[in-house]
């Protein structure tokens, strides 16, 4: 048996260290965090100081078990979890569930698993840094406060199932406030000058425009109506040098931004790989925001770029982190080993690395040389100036392997910095053609997933362990989607003097295309105003960053952890309880106008379903329309025009093959209806332009791909992809395909190899079950639960034992038995349901506009 134990929190980052330690040591993976704060109660004693109720999940007791019966037999235990405040929760954690002793238990750290790092940390070992431990404790009880008191508020306020976090909420904030700054932005147009001309020498070019822009068309033809008959010459020269100097190596933010934009990766994708390379020993710690470079990396990069490019591409640079709380670690991101231009691994590892080696080895070279040039050129007919710029690269220095980009969208397109022929003062040259196109101002940039890091880290919002979780989160909750929108087309005045004439021309382009962008749900706006109105703090960016630094504080030991959550959560209680009591319900509802047809208002807002139009109100005799608005539509911008639209659907077509046709829109989005099948429209496709030619293709498409591809058992076997990927189907039962098949082209052995593990699953399913009254108990992945409804509910501790039901217990327990455990988690369960008075409304019915009713849709006769 080995004398030492060496823990750390994941299998490859174990592997990789394995290699370098000695047979005195044992090296094994805890697999993460060992425990968490208690699931289905708060685990937080609020009134004895926030003190808090750990435990084991299932998941992890076998784990467990095991280190800590290699724990006894070892003669000293080496904690060796990242260096961050998470990893040294890690070791804390691991530290008191293992019942480890002071004497026997040393904690190391290193940022970067290479073999003289580790060595290095083994000879200077530490105790636990409970600063450390105490501002990620500080973190997770402020976060489980907000998210257990605010959840409940969002269900009883907006709609159930609903959550809401600190910082997440005001990534989205953020999302919803520019969504509508654009939504309220109108462009302004202004015509932009530009020209070309020749200096007689072959085939030379200057490219001009002028500085000042015509807000009106009528200025723009003039200028180039006197341009006509002008005389065109260089009236200034002007040459300087200029240089550019390299960005500093990556942090997480940095990494994150970089990636998204060179390499097209989602924050969380990066981070995944960035894992990788740092558990095989490739990369430093990943989770940082410092910029410094060790002095042995320092002089590891001097010696590769000397090396690979020379002494005059070598230049010192030593980069302060601005961040005043960076605490997460203590280097950039850069490669472990400088000499390693690339390494092996997938085609992601890979390109991540290389983009992590460029911008840490160009940190430290020589800035490029640039020979700037800037040409005035007179019009003799004009009192303004033409300026021609262009640039000469005398010296390459770092962009020989790096150029940082950028999130800028509002530069226009150009032809850059071109170069610019040989000129003189004086110098006459040849117009060959001049342009006045019109340009409008953009409004501001919708966030990306890398640009929504970089503003919360300019608002001091969350660290590095932080930005990939927030943006998964917020997505996943349903609050925000990131996606690629189409644009709209715009006609535009371009106005062209050539060949000694003048002439207008309108052309179009397409505007306001979007391609990765974070748009908010109109749920998401829901909620970001219902908190925006009842819990400033919670989404005030000021308070947020204040959080920020107090957990920094706590980290360095300057601030005591429960006094700092005090200090938070009693004023935040009080919002709590008076938002309960005192707040009204809200969906975003809009009034939009009046139905010309029933006179009737008619609305926007979030239902059950979620965004949909309302033609009438509640406490009328006759009930209220509903239409759900279309995927292209939301609360806040659809028109009453366009939300009439919606009315029309659903619509009957002419029958085929002896079924009814019908388009109309359901929970899952528009559909065709053929007999009594439903079957899907496709993304994007607008179910109002289907007529019966397209309805007959949406149907055969459909026919071809549920055609069987195999059978089982004398049932047909169809394929297809769902919202949880592909799957099979066979005798009623939906079968999902993991990526290790091919789906493409399985073959019947894959087919019976599936159905089998599913009924032998299915068969496992059900410990009880009482079909009549929708109830049973069944075994889950985390284990068994309780089936009510579509509803899960978790199994509380057997009361006569005050531990876990054990799986004969659950055989034998009555269904009264499990009643009452239902009705612990759902009150009103067995309640019989009464129809609840609808609230008055109390909005002012706009008045009927006198507007003709529209015709009615022509009906389709059926044959």
């Amino acid at each position: 048996m080995a004398k030492n134990l060496l823990i750390v929190e994941s299998p490859a980052k174990a592997k990789t260290i394995e290699g370098y330690l000695g047979k005195d040591f044992l090296v094994k993976s805890s697999y993460g965090h060992i425990r968490d704060l208690i699931k289905g109660d708060m685990g937080i004693d609020i009134s004895n100081n926030f003190a808090q109720t750990y435990e084991v999940p299932s998941d992890k007791k076998q784990v467990v078990a095991e280190l800590k019966k290699l724990a006894k037999e070892a003669e000293m235990v080496w904690l060796a979890s990242d260096e961050d405040r998470e990893g040294e929760a890690i070791s804390w954690h691991l530290f008191e569930t293992l019942g480890l002793k002071e004497a026997k238990t040393k904690r190391i750290v290193f940022h970067e698993i290479t073999k003289p790092a580790i060595l290095k940390a083994i000879e200077t070992p530490r105790t636990i840094d409970y600063n450390l431990v105490h501002a990620q404790q500080a973190r997770r009880v402020l976060d489980r406060l907000v998210g257990f008191e605010l959840s409940p508020v969002l269900w009883k306020k907006i709609k159930p199932s609903l959550s809401a976090g600190r910082v997440q909420s005001v990534a989205v904030r953020l999302i919803v406030d520019r969504e509508r700054e654009v939504n309220k932005f109108n462009a302004s147009a202004a015509f932009k000058i530009t020209a070309q001309f020749s200096t007689g020498n072959g085939k030379e070019i200057v490219r001009a425009e002028l500085p000042q822009r015509f807000e009106k068309e009528a200025e723009a033809e003039q200028f180039l109506n006197d341009c006509l008959s002008a005389g065109f010459s260089v009236d200034s020269l002007e040459t300087r040098p200029a240089k550019r100097n390299p960005a500093a190596p990556f942090t997480t933010s940095t990494l994150q931004q970089e990636a998204s934009r060179k390499l097209g990766y989602s924050v969380s994708r990066t981070m995944q790989i960035a894992q990788r390379l740092y558990e095989s020993g490739r990369i430093t710690y990943m989770r940082t925001d410092s910029v410094n470079l060790s002095e042995t990396a320092l002089q590891a990069a001097a010696s590769e770029i000397k090396s690979a490019y020379g002494d005059k591409y070598h230049h010192l640079r030593v980069y302060k982190t601005k961040s005043a709380g960076a605490q997460e670690a203590h280097e950039a991101i850069r490669p472990t080993y400088f000499n390693h231009h690339t390494v092996p691994g997938d085609s992601s590892e890979q390109r991540l690395y290389e983009l992590i080696w460029k911008r840490a080895i160009a940190s430290q070279m020589s800035e490029a040389l640039f020979e700037k040039t800037t040409a005035q050129i007179g019009i003799s007919t004009r009192k303004e100036n033409l300026i021609a710029e262009g640039e000469v690269l005398k010296f390459d220095g770092f962009l020989k392997v790096y150029l940082e980009s950028s999130d800028d969208e509002d530069v226009e397109d150009s032809e850059g910095n071109s170069m610019l022929p040989p000129l003189v003062r004086g110098q006459e040259l040849t117009l060959k053609e001049m342009n006045a196109t019109e340009r409008f101002s953009r409004p501001p940039a919708r966030y990306t997933e890398a640009s929504l890091v970089k503003k919360l880290e300019e608002l001091g919002i969350g660290r590095p362990s932080t930005y990939a979780p927030t943006i998964s989160t917020i997505q996943n909750r349903g609050y925000v989607v990131k996606e690629d929108r189409d644009g709209r087309q715009r006609s535009f005045s371009s106005i062209v003097l050539n060949n000694g004439s003048v002439k207008k021309q309108i052309k179009t382009e397409i505007t306001g295309a979007e391609k990765g962008k974070l748009f908010p749900t109109d749920i998401g706006e829901v909620v970001n105003d219902f908190l925006v109105e009842h819990f400033k703090g919670i989404v005030d960016f000021n308070f947020t960053a204040n959080v920020e630094k107090e957990f920094d504080e706590i980290a360095q030991g300057l601030q005591e952890w429960t006094k700092m959550l005090h200090s938070f959560y009693t004023p935040f209680h009080i919002e709590v309880e008076t938002t309960l009591e005192t707040a009204d319900r809200a969906n975003g509802e809009r009034l939009l106008g009046v139905d010309p047809v029933s006179g009737k208002n008619v609305y926007a807002k979030v239902g059950k379903f979620g965004p949909l139009v309302q033609i009438g109100q509640n406490d009328d005799e006759e009930k209220p329309r509903y239409a759900s608005l279309s995927k292209s539509q939301s609360v806040a911008t659809v028109t009453l025009e366009s939300a009439l639209e919606q009315f029309k659907l659903p619509f009957q077509l002419e029958d085929y093959e002896g079924k009814e046709v019908s388009v109309g829109v359901g929970r899952f989005g528009p559909y065709v209806k053929w007999g009594d099948a439903y079957i899907s429209v496709p993304k994007n496709e607008d179910p109002l332009s289907i007529d019966r030619d397209r309805a007959i293709e949406i149907i055969g498409e459909k026919i071809t791909a549920d055609a069987p591809v195999a059978h089982y058992q004398e049932l047909p076997v169809t394929k297809g992809k769902g919202r949880f990927g592909p799957f099979i189907k066979w005798n009623d039962l939906f079968i999902n395909v993991p990526k290790a098949y091919n789906f493409d082209n399985l073959k019947q052995s894959d087919i019976e190899e599936l159905i089998g593990k599913k009924l032998e699953k299915e068969a496992n399913r059900f410990i009880q079950q009482w079909a009549e009254e929708k109830i049973a108990i069944e075994n889950g992945r985390w284990g068994p639960f309780i089936r009510f409804g579509k509803d899960m509910l978790k199994l509380r501790k057997n009361p006569a034992t005050n531990d876990k039901y054990t799986q004969e217990e659950l055989e034998v327990i009555s269904l009264d038995e499990v009643k009452k455990l239902i009705v612990e988690q759902v009150p009103n369960a067995f309640e019989p349901k009464t129809k609840k008075a609808a609230a008055k409304k109390t909005g002012t019915t706009v008045k009927k506009a006198a507007t003709k009713a529209p015709a009615k849709k022509k009906a389709v006769a059926k044959k």
